[in-house]
């Protein structure tokens, strides 16, 4: 099956260009929560719809537990921005995003890890297949699985298709590969 990301490519895009924004001012080797106060600032100026340390309620068979999960960033109730500042990624920060994602049923999502030099290499779009909130398109087949796409829009080639295979982990190479 296949997922239509078309529709996400506009705010992925607005926020990954934030978070080079604000890497290209503070390079890298900061606490995530600087890089958070300052990227929030910057999609701010954007105009970018988004909430900080959103609440994102966990319910276990049904039951809404007292414990919730706080979002670094929500953007237009879409998509969850991860931050991190790492030596580098690993499958558990994609894990941790990609069940992020499902427990605020959302269906995009950024895993952004500034501690690089590059930022564009530090970038992970990943997408829950799965979501409910119905912001897939009108007729767009909806995933069984979950996808993940490093970095597509960051590096301004973009995706000519309109849909990535799912998979159940990530894609990763050059950025101009997706």
């Amino acid at each position: 099956m296949t997922v239509d990301t078309a529709a996400f490519r506009h705010l992925t895009q607005a926020v990954i260009g934030a978070a080079i924004e604000v890497h290209r001012h503070l390079g890298p080797g900061l606490l995530e929560s600087v890089y958070q106060e300052c990227l929030a600032r910057e999609m701010a100026a954007r105009r970018l719809a988004f909430a900080t340390q959103q609440s994102a309620p966990i319910v276990y068979k049904g039951v809404p537990l007292s414990a919730a999960y706080r979002l670094d960033l929500l953007v237009a109730d879409l998509v969850v921005v991860e931050i991190k500042s790492v030596a580098a990624l690993s499958p558990i920060h994609e894990a941790q995003t990609l069940t992020y994602m499902r427990i605020a049923d959302c269906p995009v999502g950024l895993l952004i890890n500034f501690n690089v030099p590059r930022l564009i290499d530090g970038v992970k779009r990943l997408v829950n297949g799965r979501a409910s909130k119905g912001h897939f398109p009108p007729g767009a087949p909806r995933a069984a699985g979950r996808i993940a796409v490093t970095g597509a829009e960051a590096s301004g080639t973009g995706v000519d298709q309109a849909s990535v295979a799912v998979t159940p982990r990530a894609i990763d190479g050059p950025p101009d590969a997706y």
